[in-house]
């Protein structure tokens, strides 16, 4: 080990020990991980300096401490990828979805959005409750103070109305069917 730059290290980092370990409690938001932050810290910056002392050592060991914090973060973020039993990548056709179905199947989404965001206020929150939250009839009857009987002509309603525009392009599912607020509420 290089004995000037052990001096360099103890003089102008390990001097703000306190001060980084505050600053790394304080950002980090697991406690049990600051010692093995700050100890990777001490090792990237001991080899970065071998290479170049910094001109402004305090300032480097913080901004490497926030640059650190990042990484950290951005690591926990990604999702890792494990095959699982006997998988055989040669049985995927990866290749099946081609531009032209992926882009029709962003369109036939965005129809379906925007044909639920037509529906009575009523039918579309039944709807939802029932089919997207999977709550049951029963449940969906209690949540909204409604008879199960309701929630039934809710979905069988809200159901037909998404279907029709779905398979007529109507832009709004209710005035293609002729049926609207007024008539929801008399029902």
């Amino acid at each position: 080990m290089d004995g000037d730059l052990d001096r360099w290290f103890i003089e102008h980092i390990l001097v703000h020990e306190e001060a980084l370990q505050r600053y790394l409690t304080r950002c980090w938001p697991h406690r049990d991980e600051v010692r093995d932050l700050r100890q990777e810290l001490y090792t990237r910056l001991y080899q970065a300096a071998a290479k170049s002392r910094p001109t402004s050592p305090k300032s480097f060991l913080f901004s490497s401490a926030r640059h650190l914090m990042a990484d950290r973060a951005r690591h926990a973020r990604v999702v890792s990828i494990v095959p699982m039993g006997d998988f055989e990548p040669s049985h995927v056709l990866v290749d099946d979805v081609s531009p032209e179905r992926w882009c029709g199947g962003r369109e036939t989404l965005a129809r379906l959005s925007d044909a639920f965001d037509r529906l009575p206020d009523r039918c579309r929150e039944v709807v939802w409750l029932r089919r997207v939250e999977e709550l049951s009839q029963k449940e969906v009857a209690m949540r909204l103070g409604i008879s199960e009987k309701t929630v039934e002509k809710h979905i069988a309603k809200g159901m037909r109305l998404l279907a029709d525009a779905m398979h007529t392009g109507a832009d709004d599912p209710v005035a293609a069917t002729g049926m609207d607020d007024e008539r929801e509420h008399a029902r």
